[in-house]
């Protein structure tokens, strides 16, 4: 039984493997094969930047404690997936534990987000295309999750009646409103 709608669970993925994609190809392009990735230079500002995605990812702001903060994103992507999937499928006690996790999780991605972009846009006037497919799916996942948590409640079991013949607490439907129509 999957806990999720089939389209929240795709875009959940998507925004995953999108950003697990994009910090995966600027690591070894950039990082290994020491070249510049595609569709990363431009002599257009956005918002007073330019695309300049070997200013970004050469400048000391790319590494915390030594550690490429690519190599980090992969690693952050990776767990997102492994965490809506046992969300999705996981039994009870791990999707409950899952859940939990995967919004503190979620919530370590978005307080980094406004750091990182006020160094692109601000410190390096440079932006790279790759890290903002990265901070946008942060972002996605974060509100979906935040949306999940906050207003359709699905970490909480319903009310039921108490007595031999009341059914046993179970979790609400994902794709269910509380007045139990589509969402």
């Amino acid at each position: 039984m999957m806990r999720i709608s089939p389209a929240k669970f795709v875009v959940l993925i998507v925004m995953s493997v999108a950003g697990m994609a994009a910090s995966s190809y600027v690591f070894y392009i950039f990082e290994l094969l020491h070249e510049q990735p595609l569709w990363c230079s431009s002599s257009e500002k956005i918002l007073g930047a330019t695309v300049n995605c070997a200013a970004v990812l050469s400048s000391s702001y790319n590494n915390a404690y030594g550690i490429n903060l690519d190599l980090l994103a992969i690693l952050y992507f990776f767990v997102n997936l492994a965490l809506v999937f046992a969300v999705a499928f996981g039994s009870e006690s791990l999707f409950r534990k899952a859940f939990r996790i995967l919004f503190v999780w979620r919530f370590l991605g978005i307080i980094i987000v406004p750091y990182l972009v006020t160094i692109e846009f601000v410190v390096l006037r440079a932006i790279c295309i790759y890290c903002t497919i990265m901070h946008f799916a942060i972002l996605v996942d974060f509100a979906i999750v935040t949306y999940f948590l906050f207003w359709k409640d699905i970490t909480h079991t319903r009310e039921v009646k108490e007595g031999p013949e009341a059914p046993s607490p179970s979790l609400p439907s994902a794709d269910k409103s509380p007045q139990g129509g589509p969402a």
